[in-house]
């Protein structure tokens, strides 16, 4: 009887000291996950900057910039859009991240004759009053040559958008600042702008000339092809 009463005492010493022992492993592995679910959390909050600082960062200065079109006619018409914005930027520094917006005021275009302005900012034009903005925001940029791309876009005038091709050639490669310039041609009466002009034959076909002046303000150069 007294062997088996040590035995049975013994089994419970044995059964608490594992109890314990339990225990005392449960409370290690919360104290190990509090801290490791702190540290996901920073981790997260700290990647996106991370990101974000890793990206190309540039800035367009339109004082020394300018977006110019010319259409074939019996009296040259060519001018001038006085108030612009454009933005470039990247998520990374690949090309293929990057996106160009351009904005351009209407109301701002200038031929140098005011007859011709007045014209151009009516109804059967730009139709500046119902739709002030003449916009164009990229939707793919592909390298085509050492200091050429291609940039698929959303073109957008009068209301009325259509997917359009701007060519860039650019300048400066490397140095962190250069200059843009891009051409476009588009077709007038696809956008709703079947009129003319009284006592002047106008071409369908439109061309639009950039010149964006670049400088990268922070972040990596753009990884481009040689």
């Amino acid at each position: 009887m007294l062997f088996m009463g040590t035995t049975f005492q013994n089994v419970q010493t044995v059964n608490a000291n594992f109890r314990l022992t339990m225990k005392r492993e449960r409370l290690m592995a919360s104290a190990i996950r509090i801290p490791l679910t702190i540290l996901c959390l920073l981790g997260s909050a700290v990647l996106p900057s991370v990101t974000r600082a890793e990206a190309p960062v540039f800035v367009l200065t339109p004082e020394d910039s300018s977006i110019e079109f010319f259409v074939k006619a019996s009296v040259a018409i060519k001018g001038v859009f006085a108030k612009w914005d454009a933005t470039l930027t990247f998520k990374t520094p690949e090309v293929s991240t990057g996106v160009l917006e351009i904005k351009i005021q209407a109301e701002s275009v200038d031929t140098g004759s005011g007859m011709k302005n007045g014209k151009l900012k009516g109804k059967d034009f730009f139709d500046v009053k119902q739709n002030p903005l003449i916009t164009f925001l990229s939707k793919k940029i592909v390298q085509t040559g050492p200091d050429t791309f291609q940039v698929d876009g959303d073109f957008t005038i009068r209301g009325v958008t259509k997917p359009e091709v701007l060519t860039l050639t650019i300048t400066g490669k490397g140095t962190g600042s250069g200059t843009i310039k891009g051409t476009m041609a588009f077709d007038r009466k696809e956008f709703g702008m079947n009129s003319g002009i009284p006592f002047i034959k106008i071409a369908d076909r439109v061309e639009v000339t950039i010149n964006l002046k670049a400088k990268r303000t922070s972040g990596p150069p753009v990884a481009l092809k040689q």
